[in-house]
């Protein structure tokens, strides 16, 4: 339930002990699944701050629900997120009705498709993963450089029963007075309980009380269930587009044929400029 998780603003970073603070940011990090070795960049030297260990047993299950985190988003984007391609479903199905005018043999036919998926499972795989080693050297490997010291910025962890389950940073742009929200995420575990809707709804205070006019994010989710709880807050939908080039991205021209992402933009106006 909602009323039992604990939102914890690292606004006034400065007024939070340091052992508190280090804790927390320490969790929110790792909110966001770790690479294999083989594939990331080594990971920045680590900030000389005194930090408490986690014991091996909660070590393990955060491992365990961040790389299970981190291999949902791969067939998410190659599997469930074609269906919002139609023209690469019609390129796929003409290389099928091609190798069956070639061949004459269903069974290279069928085998077709299955090679066209294993293709975008690779593709997938590739890119979520230099999204993720880019995430984790840039603003969430130094959260309170990026969200905590910046004016107009804020970061929240959702804390339940002493544990980090969800996150959500908010940074001002001052050229439009909007603020964007960024990086919500919420352990899989506790998914369906309204805690992102809770992280939202902070996001919009914070806004609300240093006179934004509006709130704006977006998103590559392939999940409904995303998008609704978007427009439950109260966002409005302001387009999409399939030109996003997402970090890790290399725009060769297999990737471009097995990786493809839609890009939605969303809007909540607060109050008229």
């Amino acid at each position: 339930m909602v009323c039992e998780t604990k939102i914890v603003a690292a606004e006034d970073h400065e007024a939070l002990p340091g052992a508190k603070k280090d804790a927390l940011l320490a969790a929110a990090g790792a909110m966001w699944p770790p690479l294999p070795a083989a594939l990331g960049r080594p990971p920045p030297p680590p900030r000389p701050r005194p930090r408490r260990a986690p014991s091996p047993s909660a070590a393990r299950r955060r491992a365990a629900s961040s790389t299970t985190a981190s291999w949902r988003r791969i067939p998410n984007t190659a599997f469930r997120g074609l269906r919002h391609h139609p023209r690469t479903q019609l390129l796929y199905a003409l290389l099928a009705a091609l190798c069956f005018a070639l061949t004459r043999s269903l069974l290279l036919t069928c085998l077709v498709p299955a090679g066209l998926l294993g293709l975008r499972y690779y593709y997938s795989r590739k890119v979520v993963l230099a999204y993720l080693d880019s995430a984790l050297h840039t603003d969430m490997a130094d959260i309170e450089q990026y969200y905590m010291k910046p004016p107009g910025s804020c970061f929240w962890v959702a804390v339940l029963d002493g544990n980090v389950v969800g996150i959500v940073a908010a940074r001002a742009h001052a050229a439009d007075n909007t603020v964007e929200l960024l990086r919500m995420s919420v352990d899989s575990r506790f998914r369906g309980k309204g805690i992102a809707k809770a992280l939202g709804r902070k996001v919009l205070e914070f806004a609300l009380v240093h006179n934004y006019s509006a709130v704006v994010l977006g998103t590559t989710a392939v999940k409904v269930a995303a998008h609704k709880l978007y427009e439950s807050l109260g966002f409005r939908h302001m387009g999409s587009s399939d030109r996003y080039v997402l970090p890790g991205m290399t725009l060769s021209l297999a990737e471009r044929l097995f990786f493809q992402v839609r890009y939605h933009r969303y809007r909540l106006q607060l109050r008229e400029e």
